[in-house]
């Protein structure tokens, strides 16, 4: 009777023992362990919408998340080629994750509360917003001469059902045309039947490095959206590695990289991370 308090412990000792050693081995099955020993990194995205994602004169995937993906692989492998892309269409970008097709996802998925329901967002990479596109010999140069205009400026929009409100965000009495695809579009700013083009911020730097000195943008931007990868939920250390991958290129080591992918696809030469103080902390 008197040993079995002490036979007692032992079992509760073992037992936890036991599920520490179990948590252990279930904390060793990480996806980035799989990633590692499989010898390269699967990036979900998509081929058709520069400057993010999109099929070169070549047939290979180029853009800023494919390079993004590239630079996952190069902090795994320390080879920015060993990654494998998987061409994906927007609603198959979740999807994919949670059914283990894809490692990662990289395809300009816009960040929402809704879908951290869903899946773990990375660090953001890029933040994207609306902007303006006009003819370079404009008469219009920022915002400020665009909202004087009033009701005699006049704004082509991809046709939207939100599409007018957005456009008076910025510019309350501007004249909304909408067209039915984004060619449309850039060709009403082309022949002087819209002032200007609201889209993408992205599309339109994009659009200004791939036809230099045919347009120009305000600085102005409105209707902010963040831009992150996504990974499968409850895997901290997938996530912490994807984010160390991302934080070090835009703040550390791999700053060179991201820098020119920036400059190459926006057409914007970015400030070099400050030395010093941590900038996270500022």
């Amino acid at each position: 009777m008197h040993h079995r308090p002490s036979v007692f412990k032992a079992c509760v000792f073992l037992f936890a023992a036991s599920a520490s050693l179990a948590s252990v081995v279930q904390a060793a099955d990480s996806k980035l362990d799989d990633v590692l020993k499989r010898g390269h990194l699967i990036v979900g995205t998509g081929s058709t919408n520069a400057p993010w994602h999109f099929q070169g004169a070549d047939g290979k995937l180029q853009g800023f998340d494919i390079d993004i993906g590239r630079i996952v692989a190069k902090g795994l492998f320390n080879d920015p080629s060993k990654v494998e892309f998987v061409v994906q269409s927007s609603d198959a970008r979740i999807p994919n994750l949670l059914t283990n097709k894809v490692d990662m996802s990289c395809q300009f998925i816009t960040v929402t509360a809704s879908r951290a329901q869903q899946v773990a967002f990375t660090l953001p990479y890029y933040r994207e917003g609306v902007g303006l596109l006009l003819p370079n010999n404009s008469k219009y140069k920022e915002i400020e001469d665009l909202q004087a205009g009033g009701d005699g400026v006049t704004v082509a929009v991809l046709q939207n059902v939100y599409a007018e409100e957005l456009v008076h965000q910025a510019l309350p009495k501007a004249k909304v045309d909408q067209y039915d695809s984004v060619d449309l579009m850039y060709q009403a700013v082309n022949s002087g039947r819209a002032d200007a083009a609201a889209t993408d911020q992205s599309s339109v730097k994009y659009l200004m490095v791939q036809n230099p000195g045919r347009y120009r943008s305000p600085t102005y931007a409105w209707s902010p959206q963040t831009y992150a990868c996504a990974v499968k939920r409850g895997d901290q250390d997938w996530l912490n590695f994807v984010n160390t991958a991302l934080h070090e290129a835009m703040t550390g080591v791999e700053f060179p990289t991201y820098k020119a992918s920036f400059k190459q696809w926006f057409g914007v030469d970015l400030p070099e991370p400050a030395i010093g103080f941590p900038v996270e902390f500022k």
